[in-house]
Parts: C-alpha cells; sequence; structure tokens
C-alpha cells in the first residue's frame, strides 16, 4: 500500500510538487545562493587542502563537547569574532541547526519569543519546541512588534526577538529599529545572518555591520557557511554567557558531530579572501544592482531579486523557457512563498552580459 499516494497527487495537481534534479553543469547559474561564487574557485579549494593535509585527522569523529573539537574550529570562531566585534562563536553543522540549537535552547519557562512571520523555517521548526510564549509579528513590521509587547498580560523572565539580516525569499532588509526595540526592552536580539554576512555592510559583515551597530551583551548573530562563504556549515556570535549556555544547553551543539574540518577550513580561506578583496566585491555587487534597477526598475538591496508571478504553472514554464536558453533560476512556490516567484540571485560570477540577458527576458 502506498500510504502517500493521495497527498502526493494533491500536491501535483496544484502544481507544487518538487523533487531532486541534477542541473545541466553548462547552465549559468542564478539560483544558489552561491552569492560571491567563491564556490568554483579552484585556488581556495587548493588552500585549503593544503591546510588539511597537515592534519593528523580529516574528521571531527565526535560533538565538540567530547573531543570533535579542532584547532580548525577554535581559529575560525576567534577570526568570526575579530571581524564582527563579538566577544565569542560556536560553530554548527547547518544553518537549519544553528536555528535549532538558537531557539529550543534559549526560551526558557516565562520567557516570550517575538518573531517574524519569515523567518527561515528552521526557526519555525524550532518555535514548536520551546518551553516559553511565541508570538509572531508581521513581516519587518516595527510598529506591530511594538504593539505586542506593549500589550503583554504579564512581565516575562526575558524576551527573545528574532529577525533575519536579509530575508531569503524577498531579499529585503530588516529595519534598524529593531535593534532600538530590543534595547528598550532589555531583550535578546536574535539575528539570522545567512543571506546578509558577505553581501551587506561597509566591511561585507552583515546586518550589524551594514548599520554600524556595536555588538551587546543582549545580541546574536548566526550564520551559513554555505552562502557567501562558500562552503557548509554554520556560526553563532554572541556574549561569553550565552555561547557557554549553548554548549550546556542547546542539544544540536551537545549530540550533533562536530561541523567537518574541510568545510570550516574552507570557510576560513574564503572569508580571508572575502575580506582582501572587499571593495572589488562591494563594486561588483552595486554594479549588478544598476543592471537590476536599470531592466527591472528594481531598487535592489541584497543579491536577491524576486519577481512576484503568482501562478505556479508559470513560474515553472519560465524556467523551462530560461534553461533552454542556459540559464538557471529558482522557480519558488508554495509552502516556500505565499505566492509563486521567480527567485533571482545576481551572483557576482554571473558575465554583465548574461544578466543583462536574463533580465531583459524577464521584463518582457
Amino acid at each position: 500500500m502506498n500510504y502517500y499516494e493521495k497527498e502526493l497527487n494533491i500536491i501535483e495537481k496544484s502544481n507544487r510538487f518538487r523533487k531532486r534534479k541534477i542541473f545541466d553543469k553548462k547552465l549559468i547559474d542564478l539560483a544558489s545562493n552561491d552569492y560571491l561564487g567563491l564556490s568554483t574557485k579552484q585556488s581556495l579549494l587548493k588552500k585549503t587542502y593544503k591546510k588539511l593535509k597537515k592534519e593528523k585527522s580529516f574528521s571531527p569523529k565526535s560533538s565538540v563537547l567530547v573531543n570533535g573539537y579542532s584547532k580548525i574550529h577554535n581559529k575560525f570562531e576567534k577570526k568570526l569574532c575579530k571581524l564582527n566585534n563579538f566577544e565569542d562563536a560556536i560553530v554548527v553543522g547547518s544553518g537549519f541547526l544553528a536555528n535549532i540549537a538558537l531557539i529550543e535552547s534559549l526560551i526558557r519557562k516565562r520567557d516570550i519569543l517575538f518573531i517574524d512571520e519569515q523567518y527561515h523555517a528552521s526557526g519555525m521548526l524550532a518555535t514548536k519546541l520551546v518551553q516559553g510564549e511565541v508570538v509572531i509579528f508581521k513581516h519587518n513590521d516595527t510598529e506591530d512588534l511594538k504593539n505586542k509587547i506593549t500589550k503583554l498580560s504579564y512581565i516575562p523572565n526575558r524576551i527573545i526577538i528574532a529577525i533575519e539580516g536579509v530575508y531569503s525569499m524577498g531579499g529585503d532588509i530588516a529595519p534598524k529599529e529593531f535593534n532600538e526595540i530590543a534595547t528598550n526592552n532589555n531583550a535578546i536580539l536574535i539575528v539570522d545572518e545567512a543571506h546578509s554576512s558577505g553581501v551587506i555592510g561597509k566591511n561585507l559583515l552583515g546586518w550589524f555591520d551594514y548599520y554600524d551597530i556595536k555588538p551587546q551583551s543582549n545580541h546574536i548573530k548566526m550564520g551559513t557557511l554555505g552562502k557567501a562563504y562558500g562552503s557548509y556549515g554554520a556560526y553563532i556570535l554572541s556574549s561569553h554567557n550565552i555561547i557557554s549556555f549553548l554548549e550546556n544547553r542547546a542539544k544540536p551543539i551537545i549530540y550533533g558531530t562536530a561541523p567537518s574540518l574541510f568545510d570550516i577550513a574552507l570557510a576560513h580561506t574564503n572569508l580571508k579572501f572575502l575580506q582582501k578583496n572587499k571593495e572589488k566585491i562591494k563594486k561588483r555587487i552595486a554594479q549588478n544592482q544598476s543592471i537590476v534597477k536599470k531592466y527591472l526598475n528594481i531598487d535592489a538591496e541584497s543579491l536577491i531579486i524576486p519577481i512576484e508571478i503568482g501562478d505556479n504553472k508559470q513560474v515553472m514554464q519560465i524556467q523551462e523557457k530560461l534553461i533552454e536558453k542556459g540559464y538557471l533560476v529558482g522557480a519558488i512556490r508554495q509552502p516556500t512563498v505565499t505566492k509563486a516567484i521567480i527567485r533571482m540571485i545576481i551572483k557576482l560570477d554571473v558575465k554583465k552580459s548574461d544578466l543583462i540577458e536574463v533580465v531583459r527576458y524577464l521584463k518582457s
């Protein structure tokens, strides 16, 4: 008996059916989150390989709290702290696990988590596991958040606010006022920087850097290594106390195998490259954003360009047409978004002429 056939048929009829697919490697990639194109740089791969060859073990072998923690992890954490001006850091297996670790462990009894309605699915999943109360506020709406805090019927032990630096589907940046709200309410502020680190800010360090916010003891910055940093894994930056609390309470950290040594070493290599070439990278980002403005009249805040289509079948047709022309864009449908969109990533390794051709087609 096929237990899920009926549900699968419903998904397929609504044009929401998805499956894994290996795309032709000759396609020009405007779909992935490899924002800076670092995943294809052979020179960075070779540097990392040479570094890892010197190690006795190439695998973490256990959790960071047994004996899976290495100098490779530690050096990368220290580099992140120094660049971002945070007290402490810890690496985690993935961004999904980092959100589970943060939200599931930090929200205790009589705590309240206020979370943006468009926060990543990993964070939303984690809210089902918390001991305290969860309140969802309207996307990027600071007034709605303030109103919901004002209307609290009791005084919580702690208030935690969770936002993203740049939102993965809309490409929009969270307002600076969220930091002021956190400060005024003595709240912990979690900023998921998965899509903002490496893309925005004077030093390309993300949301805190973009607004020139000096990290305080109530700030938590979480980011992934699988996007602008061209690797895999994640990190959490915060105060000594919060990082220590995560070491003692966060299940993905306590029970999960330590992050891959190669992936952390590669992210470290790529981070150094990014910082060394940040001025060139910022110019390329601005150039690609100006092309989008010229042809689509969209003021891009990041490298994510969402184009609302609203029809599941049509987004798939547009994607197929562009594949025929040699380009790959994202065709995003429910439940990831409420209305179907073409999600184009104006990656820095895409030639100017190719980007112009794609945006001209989308305009038509």
